[in-house]
């Protein structure tokens, strides 16, 4: 078979990396230009060492790539960057057969209006927008195997919406009384020099940031809202844990009446029942058992009032909730095993 030709933009940051990481274990796939202007003319192994007896192409500028002889486009470029980047790449006639997946925000929300509400910028590529599918693998299968532009999920909506989806769409759960605690490793932040992530700020310490105001909010409501129906507002607070990676969510929400938290528990498992990537356990999921893999693990406990229920979700943000998930959204649009490359087990202890 053919192996697919693909080009990693932004490949000296933490999801490029764990994209390489993922497609070196790939049997269908040949990573064929590493983009990084930056870091430019250097091997990958001299930023990451860990590479070292990989055969891997020289890191190159964008301009230096001729994206004719590419299948697929990784992009892990800033928010409000990629907009412009891949706006520039597909206005050339000899790109328009290239698939792009796009691991920013830039893509995500429908509303242009609605990214310059919660990313303060413009929209730039109003006419990708629009051809745009939401790469939640499990929810949008069908409509991401016809895609040529996905916008893989962020990681604290991947985390959230796995588990609350199927539960809107049953009417299960009260839409008004959704409130998300999420918990994340540092690499969730990227590999830019912060003040606030320097080690000494974050050892031995958890903070919460962005209350009420976090970029993701807009996300998770928007496929909430498509999900339930109906305009759906949440609470949601991220807290940055002293960690490498993972996120692990607690969700509180009401159940609906006539229903029970088995009855929650149900759907999910019936939702989730083929599905190799997410599974619902019956004990707590915790961020260990999910590092360096694709899972997401959930689980749903009855809350102390009769009427609650309280769910928990884990996954790798780096994987499940980038780089994992868009080489599963590869899979789908190529029509490989969609466990091709993925089938990784935890690192534990």
């Amino acid at each position: 078979m053919k192996k697919v030709k693909v080009a990693i933009i932004g490949a000296s940051g933490y999801t490029g990396v764990e994209l390489i990481r993922i497609l070196l274990n790939h049997s269908h796939v040949k990573i064929s230009s590493l983009i990084a202007n930056n870091s430019a003319g250097q091997k990958i192994s001299q930023l990451y060492p860990h590479l070292i007896h990989f055969n891997l192409p020289e890191i190159q500028k964008i301009e230096e790539v001729d994206f004719s002889q590419i299948d697929l486009v990784f992009g892990c470029l800033p928010h409000t960057t990629s907009q412009q980047t891949f706006k520039e790449l597909l206005s050339s006639s000899k790109n328009s057969h290239l698939k792009i997946i796009d691991l920013s925000a830039d893509f995500r929300l429908e509303n242009p209006n609605d990214y310059k509400l919660w990313y303060e910028h413009e929209h730039n590529a109003i006419e990708l927008l629009t051809k745009a599918t939401y790469g939640l693998t499990e929810i949008y299968r069908d409509k991401i195997k016809k895609s040529s532009l996905i916008a893989c999920p962020g990681c604290y909506p991947t985390s959230a919406l796995l588990p609350l989806i199927p539960l809107l769409r049953n009417n299960l759960i009260d839409p008004n009384s959704i409130i998300i605690d999420s918990k994340s490793g540092t690499s969730g932040a990227g590999r830019n020099l912060k003040l606030s992530n320097l080690f000494c700020e974050i050892n031995e310490s958890v903070k919460a940031y962005s209350i009420a105001n976090h970029r993701h909010i807009g996300e998770i409501e928007q496929e909430l809202s498509k999900a339930g129906e109906q305009k759906i507002n949440i609470e949601f607070t991220p807290h940055l844990l002293p960690i490498n990676r993972g996120i692990i969510s607690t969700i509180y929400t009401k159940i609906n009446e006539k229903y029970k938290v088995s009855d929650l528990q149900n759907c999910l498992s019936k939702t989730y029942d083929d599905e190799f990537f997410v599974e619902v356990i019956a004990g707590e999921p915790n961020i260990k058992s999910v590092v360096g893999t694709n899972l997401c693990l959930i689980s749903v406990k009855q809350g102390r009032q009769s009427n609650y229920a309280i769910i928990v979700s884990a996954i790798d943000n780096l994987c499940k909730g980038a780089s994992g998930q868009a080489v599963q959204n590869m899979n789908l649009i190529f029509g490989f095993d969609e466990n091709e490359g993925l089938k990784i087990a935890p690192i534990f202890p």
